[in-house]
């Protein structure tokens, strides 16, 4: 039994939930955000509060029923208040900018990175060693986060890499003589 599924879900101020042909459209201040539905939950909106109830006594339905509330539910929180990902670049020399739509690090290679910003993200530098990833979608989110900080990844020796902010990376004792 899913425990965050057995609680329906409070619906915030200014947000509005329609669900309609196998789908669950959030409309909020952000934006809007839309998502299908599989044919083993079902939705219903009353008043402020979603529920999602399972369809039959599947294993599958089961599994669907808290991931599919989750997923409406980070729908709500991104049209209202949006997330962000926080991204340090430590090491001498790295560096990042916006330039239009395309982010472009320095990460101590002998060319420069240069990074698409997709649709409904925006990227932000708040000086060359902090990049902020905002946006309505939590999973767009996430990935471009992960894709940033893939291009070069936090080291155990001397901890240089592209980082959560966040994040803790454990070092490592270098070799002895």
């Amino acid at each position: 039994m899913s425990r965050i599924g057995k609680k329906p879900a409070q619906i915030p101020e200014g947000v509005d939930v329609a669900v309609a042909n196998g789908a669950v459209t959030v409309k909020g201040k952000q934006g809007e955000l839309s998502m299908p539905l599989t044919n083993l939950v079902e939705v219903k909106v009353q008043e402020s509060l979603l529920s999602v109830t399972p369809n039959d006594n599947s294993r599958e339905a089961k599994l669907m029923w808290g991931t599919t509330q989750r997923n409406i539910m980070n729908m709500m929180t991104g049209v209202s208040e949006g997330f962000s990902r926080r991204l340090k670049l430590i090491g001498v020399g790295y560096r990042a900018n916006v330039q239009g739509k395309t982010l472009v690090l320095q990460l101590g290679y002998s060319h420069d990175i240069n990074h698409e910003i997709p649709d409904g993200i925006k990227i932000t530098c708040e000086d060359q060693t902090t990049v902020v990833v905002s946006g309505i979608d939590k999973q767009l989110v996430g990935a471009v986060a992960a894709k940033i900080r893939s291009y070069r990844k936090p080291e155990p020796y001397k901890g240089k890499g592209v980082r959560y902010e966040d994040e803790y990376v454990e070092r490592k004792e270098g070799k002895k003589k």
